[in-house]
């Protein structure tokens, strides 16, 4: 009896507490002035998606450029994610993140981003996104413009919906 209790609360942990986890690589270009590799930023997050909403916790660089002494373009953001609008396998997605960057004089970071994620099956989605990152410190502030691609991998099949659902024809 008590092994089958285990199981069951196994499974009810696995299946609420750990479904819909997801691990995602994004690269993004600003329109920042400079080299590529100044205007090239990349990161990893990791979330939980619950329905039409997501949250996630990123851990990126906002350059790729080669930093003398401390580097200042490393930063910890949280995003949550709203799926707006699905039609198909394509969804209409908005985030507004806020992060730190780390030792750098403008350190907040919030992000306001859309884009438009395409499921290829159940645990592979592909995102193209565009938005806008906001840096501010104590003495001065600063924004650029970005555009970026993601791939999102769902440790469990995903079935997200929407805010807004198209009407069936009929």
């Amino acid at each position: 009896m008590k092994k089958l209790f285990l199981l069951v609360l196994l499974t009810f942990l696995v299946n609420n507490c750990f479904s819909q986890i997801y691990v995602a690589l994004a690269a993004a270009l600003t329109n920042d002035a400079g080299t590529l590799a100044e205007k090239a930023n990349l990161s990893i997050e990791l979330g939980k998606q619950w329905n039409v909403f997501s949250l996630g916790l990123d851990l990126g660089k906002t350059s790729l450029e080669k930093i003398k002494g401390r580097d200042t373009t490393t930063y910890l953001e949280l995003r949550p994610n709203l799926n707006v609008f699905q039609q198909g396998k394509f969804t209409n997605t908005f985030t507004a993140g806020i992060g730190y960057i780390f030792y750098s004089r403008q350190s907040l970071m919030t992000e306001l981003t859309s884009g438009i994620e395409y499921a290829y099956n159940s645990q592979v989605h592909l995102n193209v996104y565009f938005g806008q990152y906001y840096y501010s410190g104590r003495y001065d502030a600063s924004n650029t413009t970005f555009f970026g691609i993601s791939g999102m991998f769902y440790f469990l099949p995903s079935h997200a919906k929407s805010l807004i659902s198209p009407k069936p024809d009929q």
